[in-house]
C-alpha cells in the first residue's frame, strides 16, 4: 500500500499550488496524492510535478449535488472533465458522490431521512456518467460521506446501488470515519465489499460522549453562536457530538482496518483526508498533523 493525502486540507489553508505540496509530500515519506477540485488540470503541470517528485496523483475527488436542479448539469460536466483528466495523466479513478433529489427527506421532515427514495434517479444519473468512465478507463469510487449530497452511506445502500449499476468500474471509496458516527461497524464492510474498495480514505472519528449524553445524535444541524473557526473551513461546535480526527487520534482500530484491508487484497493508496480540528490553523499544523498520521498508519504498512 501507499500512503498519499488529499490536497484539500492545503487548500483550505490557501495553498493551490501543486508543485508546492507535492515536493513536501515527496520529501515527507507520502507517494500519491487524491486531487481536490482546486487544483487545476494543467497536464504541463502535472507532467512537471511528476518528473520533480514521482509523484503521479492516482485519484481525483469531486463531491458535488449531481442530481441538482440548478447546479447538477455544470457538476456533471465538472465531474465528466475530471474523468478525462485522470485518465490522460494515466490516474485509476475519481472519488465522487451520487447526488441527492428533494425526496431523500419525506413530508418536509427532516427526520423522515430515506436515500433509497431517490435511487432511481441516482441511477439514471450515474449510468451514462459510468458510460463514460469507462469509455476512458477510469474507475468511479463512491465516498460515504452523508453530509456530501449522497445515498451511499450505508452497507444497505451500497448493495442497491452496485446491484443496480452493475459494472467493475464503480466502487468504494472507503472511508471508515463517517460510519463511526452513523453507528455502522467499519470493519466487517471491509470483506463485505473487499472486491469493490478502490480507494481508502485514512480519516478517524472520535464520538465525544459527554456530548452526545446531553444533546443526543439528532443535533446535527449546525447553527451555534459560538463556532471554534480553526482557519481552513474547519469548524468545532460547543454542542457536537462527534468530530472527524487523523487517524491515531479517534476511536478507529487502524491496526485491525490496515490489516483487513491487507488480507482483503487491497494494494492501493491511503489518502489521509486531513478535516481534524485540533490540527488546523496554519499551514504549519496541518503540516505537523499530516506527518502525525503518516507515522500511524506507516507502522502497519
Amino acid at each position: 500500500m501507499k500512503l498519499g493525502f488529499i490536497t484539500n486540507c492545503f487548500a483550505w489553508a490557501g495553498l493551490n499550488d501543486l508543485s508546492a505540496i507535492a515536493a513536501w509530500a515527496a520529501g515527507n515519506g507520502f507517494s500519491d496524492l487524491e486531487i481536490g477540485p482546486s487544483i487545476p488540470l494543467d497536464r504541463a503541470l502535472f507532467d512537471k510535478v511528476a518528473a520533480e517528485t514521482g509523484i503521479r496523483p492516482s485519484t481525483f475527488i469531486y463531491c458535488r449535488n449531481l442530481l441538482s436542479p440548478t447546479e447538477g448539469e455544470g457538476h456533471l460536466k465538472a465531474l465528466r472533465d475530471r474523468i478525462s483528466f485522470a485518465a490522460e495523466i494515466g490516474a485509476k479513478q475519481v472519488v465522487c458522490t451520487t447526488g441527492i433529489s428533494d425526496r431523500i427527506v419525506l413530508d418536509g421532515n427532516a427526520l423522515k431521512y430515506d436515500p433509497e427514495s431517490c435511487l432511481d434517479e441516482v441511477v439514471g444519473v450515474m449510468k451514462p456518467l459510468l458510460g463514460f468512465a469507462e469509455g476512458k478507463g477510469i474507475r468511479l469510487a463512491f465516498e460515504l460521506c452523508p453530509m456530501m449530497f449522497n445515498t451511499a452511506i450505508s452497507p444497505y445502500m451500497l448493495e442497491k446501488l452496485f446491484a443496480a449499476l452493475d459494472s467493475p468500474m464503480v466502487g468504494l471509496a472507503f472511508d471508515p470515519s463517517h460510519l463511526v458516527w452513523e453507528m455502522i461497524d467499519p470493519y466487517p464492510m471491509v470483506e463485505q465489499f473487499a472486491s469493490k474498495i478502490f480507494h481508502v480514505h485514512g480519516k478517524d472519528c472520535e464520538i465525544i460522549w459527554e456530548k452526545l449524553k446531553k444533546f443526543g445524535i439528532l443535533h446535527t444541524v449546525r447553527r451555534f453562536d459560538h463556532p471554534i473557526d480553526n482557519g481552513e473551513g474547519i469548524k468545532e461546535y460547543d454542542n457536537t457530538w462527534y468530530r472527524y480526527r487523523l487517524p491515531g487520534f479517534g476511536d478507529l482500530d487502524w491496526g485491525r482496518l490496515v490489516s483487513d484491508l491487507q488480507v482483503a487484497g487491497y494494494d492501493g493508496t491511503i489518502s489521509i483526508e486531513h478535516e481534524d480540528p485540533v490540527w488546523c490553523g496554519s499551514i504549519e499544523k496541518i503540516q505537523k498533523g499530516l506527518l502525525k498520521s503518516r507515522d500511524q498508519l506507516a507502522q502497519y504498512l
